[in-house]
Parts: structure tokens; sequence; C-alpha cells
């Protein structure tokens, strides 16, 4: 797929149900590059559930060589698919709505 076609009714109905076999939101990044947090960078999935520490640790290699905290690509990485979690509902949400909104005026 080039990344200026159109996306389909079937890609973006994948990306829902990708979404919703995801663990709920929010997902808040915890990085090491931001603030000290005790030697790894992860990411905190629905923090607001207080009675369960819910963390995901992702390890990253470069040419046979993991990369450690603090770095500020993995950091970066991290951030994007933490934010990811709340981002594409939303993106999902306003495609199907500007779509709705063209077949309308096209009536």
């Amino acid at each position: 797929m080039s990344m200026n076609e159109a996306l389909t009714d079937t890609e973006l109905d994948a990306m829902e149900r990708r979404i919703a076999g995801a663990t709920p939101g929010p997902w808040v990044p915890l990085l090491e590059t931001r603030w000290g947090t005790g030697g790894a960078s992860c990411i905190q999935v629905d923090p607001d559930v207080a009675e369960q520490d819910d963390e995901m640790y992702l390890r990253r290699f470069i040419g046979g060589r993991e990369v450690l905290s603090p770095d500020r690509q993995l950091d970066a990485d991290l951030d994007f698919i933490a934010s990811a979690r709340e981002d594409m509902p939303r993106l999902i949400a306003e495609v199907r709505r500007l779509r709705t909104m063209l077949v309308a005026q096209e009536v």
C-alpha cells in the first residue's frame, strides 16, 4: 500500500479490530529521558486501576546490541506507541466523520 492511497473501509475496520483487542487506555509513557523512572523506560497501562501495576517493557536491539534507557530514540518510540492507543481511535473516528460529510455533500 502506498501512503498516498485512500484507506479502504476494510482497512479501517481492521484497525478498529486491533484497537478493540488491545488493553484499554490510557497508556502512559514513563520515560527515562523526561524523568528518572528507576532505570528503564516503559509504558504504564491503564494507570487509573490503582490495585495493579501494569507496565510494558520493550526491548530494542540494533546490530545485536541492546539499546538501554535512557535513550532518546527508544523513548520517542515508546511515546509514539503509548500515544497511539488514544490517537488511533480518534483518527479513525475523524476519517469516518469526514467521509460521512463528503457523502452528505454529494447527495
